[in-house]
C-alpha cells in the first residue's frame, strides 16, 4: 500500500468522523425540536459526506483499506458524536427517587443541595414501610452530583430518570 493510499485511508477516515459527529448532533437537535439548528449541521454533514463518498468511490485500487477507513471512521464519529453531544448540548432531567424510608432529612439535605424536590408519600409494600417518591428536575449536567447525594442518604433508593423535552415554571439552579 503507497504513501498516496495511506494518506486517502487518514483523510476519509478523519472526514468520516466529523460527518458522523454532525449526524450525530442533528439527529439530537431534531428530536429536541431544534429545527433551523439541525438543517444547518445537516448541511454540513452532507457535504462533507458528498465529498468523502466521492473520492473513497474514485480510488478503485486499495478498495479493502478504504473500506475499512470508512467503516472505521464512522464508528469512531458514532463515539465522538455522542461525547460532543453529552457535553455540549445539555438537557434537563426529571428524576424520580424511591426511598427505602420515610426521612424528611432526605428531602432537606437535597434542597439545601440546591435541589428543588418534591416528595411524595409512598404506601408501604411487601419490601419496607412508608417511604418517599421524590421528584426533582434537574441540568443533565448534575446527575453525577445528584446520584451521589442521594445515595450518601439512602444506599439502595431506587432512582429512574428520564430527559425531559419541556420545562414550564419550577425551579432549577444551574450550576
Amino acid at each position: 500500500m503507497g504513501s498516496q493510499t495511506i494518506l486517502l485511508c487518514a483523510e476519509i477516515f478523519l472526514c468520516r468522523i466529523l460527518d458522523v459527529s454532525f449526524g450525530t448532533l442533528r439527529t439530537i437537535l431534531t428530536v429536541r425540536e431544534k429545527s433551523a439548528l439541525a438543517a444547518v449541521v445537516g448541511f454540513f454533514e452532507v457535504f462533507i459526506w458528498f465529498v468523502v463518498v466521492r473520492q473513497a468511490l474514485s480510488s478503485a485500487d486499495s478498495g479493502f483499506a478504504i473500506a475499512i477507513a470508512y467503516a472505521g471512521g464512522y464508528a469512531a464519529g458514532t463515539f465522538v458524536g455522542g461525547r460532543i453531544a453529552r457535553k455540549y448540548l445539555k438537557t434537563n432531567l426529571i428524576i424520580h427517587v424511591v426511598t427505602t424510608k420515610k426521612d424528611p432529612n432526605i428531602i432537606r439535605t437535597i434542597q439545601e443541595a440546591g435541589f428543588a424536590v418534591t416528595a411524595i408519600n409512598a404506601n408501604p409494600s411487601e419490601y419496607g414501610g412508608e417511604k418517599y417518591m421524590l421528584m426533582s428536575e434537574i441540568v443533565g449536567g448534575r446527575l453525577q452530583e445528584y446520584k451521589k447525594l442521594v445515595y450518601s442518604l439512602d444506599p439502595v433508593a431506587f432512582i429512574f430518570v428520564q430527559e425531559t423535552k419541556h420545562v414550564y415554571n419550577g425551579f432549577i439552579k444551574k450550576k
